[in-house]
């Protein structure tokens, strides 16, 4: 399975949060990479590829065609005679696009970009919700507490007092 669909996972958080599409699109892309350099020391290769429209996110890992005996990077090159094993028509200095498959990552690498998404939505709350009312310093503003955290306080309905 070299496609995934996030959008669909995040589209009833990204309306309840305020979050556009294409910040959360950066974001899904962002988290991907990292996975990418953490795993292959690299994303310089890698497309991460999110559908807007779709929410189809897929993984492609770009590497050029080399002479068999020339080989020097197994993450950026590959060899003739396994190029056309994909595809005859391949010849040394083309470019060789492989799906990479979010399973193989694994498991904890997977959730790991979990908690980083979860993270990174959660930092974009803070910002939106400060540029939100930054400008509204010394007003009285009236909210309805919905939950308490330590040292967090998060509100369902602010007004400002007139």
């Amino acid at each position: 399975m070299s496609s995934i669909n996030l959008i669909d996972s995040f589209s009833e958080f990204k309306d309840a949060e305020n979050i556009d599409r294409p910040t959360l699109i950066k974001v899904i892309e962002d988290v991907f990479k990292t996975l990418l350099r953490k795993k292959y020391y690299s994303d310089e290769n890698f497309d991460v590829i999110v559908n807007d429209q779709t929410g189809d996110l897929e993984i492609f890992q770009r590497r050029e065609v080399v002479a068999d005996a020339d080989i020097m990077n197994d993450d950026t090159q590959i060899e003739l005679s396994e190029a056309k094993k994909l595809d005859e028509s391949y010849e040394e200095g083309d470019e060789v696009y492989e799906a990479v498959t979010i399973e193989s990552f694994g498991r904890r690498a997977i959730l790991a970009a979990k908690q980083t998404l979860t993270s990174r939505i959660s930092d974009l709350k803070k910002s939106i919700l400060l540029e939100k009312y930054k400008e509204r310093e010394g007003e009285i503003i009236n909210g309805e507490v919905y939950q308490v955290w330590k040292k967090k306080l998060c509100c369902w309905m602010m007004k400002a007092m007139n």
